[in-house]
């Protein structure tokens, strides 16, 4: 039985970004494909159960039915890692994620491992990614972001611990690079890599739109409330604008499928905004949403016509920096509705990545 560890240089480098594509192309060869993350640390609620979100991605999009438990063995919850300071029990989580590995790789051709963070992470509660892949006997496949210097010194770092632990690294895969510097990177990562002994697997150029929030998920990240247009919260986001200059200056930076953040007393920015259309499609506005910020409701005169805008309209305690800072640092994860996003991931992967080197490594 086939397996490989999927871990990155830090976190959103696009490790399931890359164990989604990997597993829909590897579908096509392998009749049974199986998916863990033995260690999760964004987690939902499912039937009682805390169970990581990838994890649950995975099954849906993929079709794995290998138990979602089994799929997600250890959610890292609030107060874990102090918990396991202060009583530490290495052989139960050891046991927990070999048992839920033998349960998943049963009958399976292949099993994709997925971890979390650098080679490092979980070494607080004996479980680096590392440890993990070497319990599991798997070879490893190091993700990295766009660049030269950095990622190859982080590769560096980062396969030196998993050689520590006696685990074969396959390969690398280094993600989100610019189009217009893709040439370049290519060339140059791959010369560095190579001098360093380390295979190229691929190298992904960037495409914006698997970046991109709707509302929906800007929403279910804050605790803003939606005053109007419940209904278009799936709306997508390529652009954010913090209103806060001269009406007649905000104009030039209003393009298509921005979101405009404002305080709820600029009215003068609202009509802005709701007097900018798009050139294609002149009855649509170019903005995709509002939050109105520091609590303030405008008049109902302007609300009247937010109602009518068919855009959704969220209010924001926050001041308006506070709220830019928030929608900023709002981490974009792929969900199972987002069928554009992932058909984009599945094509990607199957262009860029090296699967015959892969396939010949495990």
């Amino acid at each position: 039985m086939r397996k490989i560890f999927i871990a990155a240089t830090k976190q959103n480098d696009g490790k399931t970004t890359v164990s989604l594509g990997i597993i829909r192309n590897l579908q096509e060869k392998f009749g049974k494909v199986g998916f863990i993350k033995p260690i999760g640390q964004r987690y939902l609620q499912e039937e009682g159960q805390k169970i990581d979100e990838d994890s649950i991605l995975i099954e849906e999009v993929c079709g794995i039915k290998c138990g979602l438990k089994d799929m997600s063995p250890i959610a890292v919850e609030k107060g874990f890692t102090e918990k396991y300071i202060s009583k530490p029990d290495k052989n139960s989580i050891s046991k927990q994620i070999k048992d839920s590995f033998r349960r998943i790789s049963k009958k399976q051709e292949l099993v994709v491992i997925e971890g979390t963070g650098h080679a490092g992470v979980g070494s607080v509660f004996d479980h680096s990614n590392a440890a993990v892949a070497k319990l599991l006997g798997s070879k490893v496949i190091i993700i990295s972001s766009g660049g030269v210097g950095r990622p190859i010194d982080e590769i560096i770092l980062n396969k030196s611990l998993f050689e520590k632990e006696g685990v074969k690294v396959l390969g690398v895969i280094v993600n989100k690079v610019l189009p217009n510097k893709f040439d370049k990177i290519n060339r140059l990562v791959r010369k560095g890599l190579e001098r360093k002994g380390i295979d190229v697997l691929g190298v992904l150029p960037y495409d914006p739109m698997l970046a991109r929030p709707t509302i929906e998920q800007i929403l279910e990240e804050t605790n803003f409330q939606v005053l109007c247009g419940k209904e278009y919260l799936e709306s997508s986001v390529s652009k954010v604008i913090v209103a806060a200059m001269e009406p007649r200056d905000a104009q030039r930076y209003i393009s298509e499928d921005s979101l405009m953040i404002t305080p709820g007393d600029r009215e003068d920015m609202i009509m802005i905004a709701l007097n900018c259309f798009r050139e294609t499609v002149n009855t649509r506005l170019k903005v995709c949403g509002i939050v109105l910020t520091c609590g303030i409701i405008p008049q109902p005169a302007v609300m009247d016509l937010l109602f009518k805008a068919h855009i959704p309209v969220l209010l924001a305690k926050l001041d308006t920096y506070d709220v830019a800072t928030c929608v900023h640092d709002i981490t974009v994860k792929i969900r199972t509705c987002d069928t554009d996003k992932i058909d984009a991931v599945v094509k990607l992967i199957k262009e860029y990545v090296d699967f015959k080197k892969i396939l010949k490594g495990i």
